[in-house]
């Protein structure tokens, strides 16, 4: 009977520390997707194509670990088969990971946009409206990351509410950027790059 006891703990521990496991490497792609976005946008105000190359080439280094994170998912459902709380998490990684995928997908493209304002050139007011939308998105990003990690519910709650007002600031920036084009016509190209980001 104690022999019994002793593997049911050390079972135990052991699947404790498979998740911790995968909980921490999400938490490394959640830092590296941040990371994307930061370079890519201060690559786009800044005009510099380094640290856009630099977001672009980190999309190596996410989709390695969102490959990881999916094998170990797998592992732990198939071998471990959890319930309730732990099966939740397990799930909710899994569609975290291929969030955070998908956000350095779009900070790559940043980053390729970012590329082309640095040969075409850059607009002060366009630029300004990125600054704020991107400083808005990265914070919720950061916030998002920290509730998950704590498993702070009322903190993700207050935080999806946020998105209403990203909502309203793409939408007052793709309203500028539409009258910009009617009005500078020249300037299509340049205004269509800050529109993709």
């Amino acid at each position: 009977m104690e022999r019994e006891s002793s593997q049911r703990l050390h079972i135990s521990a052991k699947f404790s520390a498979e998740l911790e496991g995968v909980r921490n490497d999400l938490m490394t792609m959640g830092g590296l997707v941040e990371s994307q976005i930061e370079r890519a946008i201060d690559a786009t105000l800044e005009g510099d194509s380094s640290l856009a190359e630099e977001a672009i080439d980190l999309d190596l280094d996410v989709n390695a670990l969102e490959r990881s994170i999916d094998e170990q998912c797998t592992r732990i459902l198939v071998l471990r088969q959890p319930a309730a709380g732990d099966l939740r998490l397990v799930l909710a990684t899994i569609k975290v990971t291929n969030d955070l995928e998908r956000i350095g997908d779009e900070a790559v493209k940043i980053g390729r946009q970012a590329i082309s304002l640095t040969e075409a050139g850059a607009q002060e007011e366009a630029g300004a409206r990125v600054r704020d939308i991107a400083g808005q998105v990265n914070a919720m990003l950061k916030e998002a990351l920290d509730s998950f990690a704590r498993l702070q519910v009322n903190a993700a709650a207050t935080l999806i509410l946020r998105d209403d007002d990203i909502d309203e600031a793409y939408v007052a920036a793709k309203d500028w950027l539409t009258a910009e084009i009617h009005a500078k016509p020249e300037a299509l190209e340049v205004s269509l790059a800050y529109l993709g980001i």
